[in-house]
């Protein structure tokens, strides 16, 4: 008999369903957030590489989106360490921090270990432990009972990961096409958008940059050496070696800016201004590619009478960034063209006008001549592999798109937040979300605005949580499911864009530990009981991926012994390689002047709005990324944990002061709702400016499960309860939040 609840508790930690079944083998010798060793579970000790053989397994980084491809050691069968593979066109055989700690996501004891079921006990909402079979029945059930009364269509997706690609299949067989991933809405979909109106096509993941053979490299709120995007790592550093003229613009003194010529500490929320006084000079000064110009774009003389008035003395008092300097870095940046490289960034939502500020960066290389041009954008190779053969899809009769006929018009992709928006009570527009499957996504850090996402949860009939760890959103779900991983596991083929065509394996160096599966497996599996066998017929991963690889005239064996494959057909990256490129526009053109957006009543150029500034006593929080954690994914890897355990609060030397702060107090923030932090450490710093303060994202975790990131360091997610939504595609704006200060005695 199932259990049905009037509103879903917050399970912080349970006395069930954390013992679990292990692999057996000595002890784990890694340590807990005390600096304790563990001892809890029985598991496989780390190798002792004195002795023994060592045995390379190919795999693919799964600790961030860039997926390099690398080769796990292990000496007899027990974990020893990761490094790139030499051949992959991502990693150049190098791995960043993050993935040479690869090995803590497989170590890490805090792990999920068997499938839970809520339940409830002496009046109390709790877990139980369940079978594969018991939990898999469950989901399958809940979802036909969700179908048959309001429809397949009322089951949404939210994923994160490459082990996603199973649950996506699924979903479409299912009769759903409501998928969404936040990396669209709360990160990159401004910046493809943008590139998109302006140039027929997006930057694309990894981005096109051709940061090796740039000469100026133009920064705004790109963290690159904090992000740890691999290779534009490795390149940007090739770049400043070789002497390559740097230009941040940052509120922050980051690592890029201290690696820059010219550092712009700019005013937030005015990075479009400066741009347009930018384009302004360019024109004004004929520093344009004149010839480029005249043969790819269109829209040049309405782009040249739009920002005739955005002078660098009208920027000055916007942006605190004196006239002399708006123009002579412009004229760097011009005198280096076509070799210019404006970074077009990827977390871009900001202030709600996102999609607008990103296509002045896209219109500044437009005149630079820097798209399609060496050292700037190039035109990206990427393999082709033939799909596996499936029956057609049924077609959904609802979309997401319902909720919202008459907003978000160039949203290419669905919104995460959109579909939050759609389960919350209340909603009469199309399909009201009866059920959620959420693939390696926290939601509650993810998503803006988390009482929102509480509350739509309190509206489910069904949420599912398929994760590596115990997080926030697990504690939520009525079910949880533990996948194994990316060690573990076989996923589909990486297969991404780039300088060349590639094609990558991740194959399972170890067995899963405890009673974890791969995501294929719990995908399939459900598929069966759901009736949708047609739609799954490989037996197994193998059969799967062999199917695909004979088809370019490859196999899994050949793959497991090279890991990486480089196709031999690749086409030419730049136009002066004799490319003629081709603009999927309206025009055939790059459109400085957007046909697009005016047909949908928006500015076809962007034209700079004033964003609110912080009230006395307030500072503007803006947040950013570490080398050594991915989000608030990692922030429990007994690995990283140790080169990072929480974040600090940047603060201003001159407003420590004013509040008695000192260096590494701890201090609560309180937002401009009344919203309160976890307590923070403070740095004090003249690196950041005096109307902010920064954060690195993804600490502050509030599960106990958790045990070494439980409670340490601040939430940045729990105070944005202020959004700004670009009217374009959705984008949440999310830096529009303000915070003081308390200090703890």
């Amino acid at each position: 008999m199932s259990i049905e609840f009037t509103r879903r508790e917050f399970i912080k930690i349970s006395g069930l369903g954390l013992g679990g079944l292990a692999a057996g083998g000595a002890m784990l010798h890694a340590f807990s957030g005390n600096g304790q060793q563990e001892t809890a579970y029985p598991e496989v000790a780390l190798a002792d590489f004195s002795e023994g053989t060592a045995t390379l397994t190919p795999t693919v980084c799964e600790i961030c989106f860039w997926q390099c491809a690398g080769w796990v050691h292990s000496i007899n069968g027990k974990p020893w360490k990761i490094i790139g593979n030499k051949n992959d066109p991502n990693s150049n055989g190098r791995l960043c921090p993050r993935g040479t700690g690869g090995i803590g996501a497989y170590l890490d004891n805090d792990r999920l270990k068997t499938p839970l079921i809520r339940t409830v006990v002496d009046g109390k909402q709790t877990f139980r432990e369940a079978s594969w079979e018991e939990a898999l029945d469950f989901i399958a059930r809940r979802m036909q009972k969700i179908a048959r009364k309001y429809g397949p269509e009322c089951i949404a997706l939210f994923t994160h990961g490459s082990g996603g690609t199973y649950f996506k299949h699924l979903m479409h067989a299912f009769g759903s096409n409501n998928i969404t991933a936040p990396s669209y809405a709360q990160c990159r979909g401004p910046r493809e958008e943008a590139y998109l109106l302006t140039y027929g096509e997006g930057v694309g993941s990894p981005e096109r940059t051709d940061l090796r053979s740039a000469k100026c490299i133009v920064l705004i709120g790109s963290h690159i050496g904090e992000n740890m995007h691999n290779t534009q790592v490795q390149e940007f550093a090739d770049a400043v070696a070789a002497g390559s003229t740097v230009i941040t613009v940052d509120p922050r003194y980051s690592v890029a800016a201290s690696k820059s010529k010219y550092w712009l500490p700019i005013r937030p929320a005015t990075d479009l201004a400066l741009l347009l006084a930018w384009i302004h000079v360019i024109i004004e000064e004929k520093l344009y590619d004149a010839e480029y110009v005249e043969k790819y774009t269109t829209g040049f003389e309405e782009l040249k009478e739009a920002v005739q008035d955005y002078t660098p003395e009208w920027a000055y008092p916007i942006t605190t960034i004196k006239p002399s300097v708006i123009r002579e870095t412009a004229r760097e940046m011009a005198w280096h063209a076509p070799a210019t490289i404006v970074h077009p960034g990827r977390h871009v939502t900001w202030y709600g006008d996102d999609t607008q500020r990103v296509r002045a960066g896209a219109i500044l290389n437009a005149l630079l001549g820097s798209w399609g041009r060496r050292g700037g954008f190039y035109f990206p190779n990427k393999a082709y592999v033939p799909k596996y053969p499936y029956p057609k899809y049924p077609k959904p009769r609802h979309s997401w798109r319902e909720a919202f006929p008459d907003q978000y018009p160039l949203a290419n992709l669905s919104i995460a937040n959109g579909l939050r928006d759609m389960t919350l009570p209340g909603n009469k527009k199309g399909c009201q979300f009866k059920g959620w499957l959420v693939y390696g996504t926290n939601l509650l850090f993810t998503l803006p605005e988390p009482q929102k996402t509480i509350e739509a949860i309190q509206n489910l009939d069904l949420l599912v949580a398929i994760d590596l760890m115990p997080a926030e959103i697990t504690g939520y779900a009525d079910v949880v499911l533990p996948e194994c991983s990316y060690l573990e596991r076989y996923d589909d083929l990486r297969i991404l864009p780039g300088r060349v065509p590639s094609i990558a394996l991740r194959a399972p160096a170890f067995e899963p530990r405890f009673n974890s599966k791969p995501g294929w497996w719990i995908a399939r599996e459900l598929g069966i009981r759901l009736g949708l066998q047609k739609y799954f017929p490989w037996k197994n991963i193998e059969e799967y991926l062999d199917t695909r690889l004979k088809k370019i005239g490859s196999s899994l064996k050949e793959m497991k012994e090279k890991g990486v494959l480089i196709l031999d057909e690749q086409a030419p990256l730049y136009i002066e390689e004799g490319l003629e490129p081709e603009f999927d526009t309206p025009s055939g053109k790059i459109e400085l002047y957007s046909s697009i957006l005016e047909s949908y009543g928006f500015d076809p150029i962007p034209r700079y709005t004033e964003h609110e500034q912080p009230p006395q006593g307030y500072y503007r929080m803006i947040y950013g990324r570490t080398p050594t954690h991915t989000f608030g994914r990692t922030s429990n890897n007994p690995i990283l944990h140790e080169t990072m355990p929480e974040n600090e609060v940047w603060i201003n030397t001159r407003i420590a002061k004013l509040h008695g702060i000192r260096n590494g107090d701890y201090v609560v923030l309180i937002n401009q709702d009344g919203v309160r932090s976890n307590k923070v450490k403070a740095k004090v710093t003249e690196r950041i400016r005096h109307d902010s303060v920064y954060l690195v994202h993804g600490f502050g975790h509030t599960d106990k499960r958790l045990k070494r990131a439980h409670l340490r360091g601040a939430n940045d997610n729990a105070l944005i309860t202020q959004v700004a939504v670009d009217p374009i595609m959705g984008g949440t704006g999310m830096r529009g939040n303000f915070v003081t200060f308390e200090r703890i005695s």
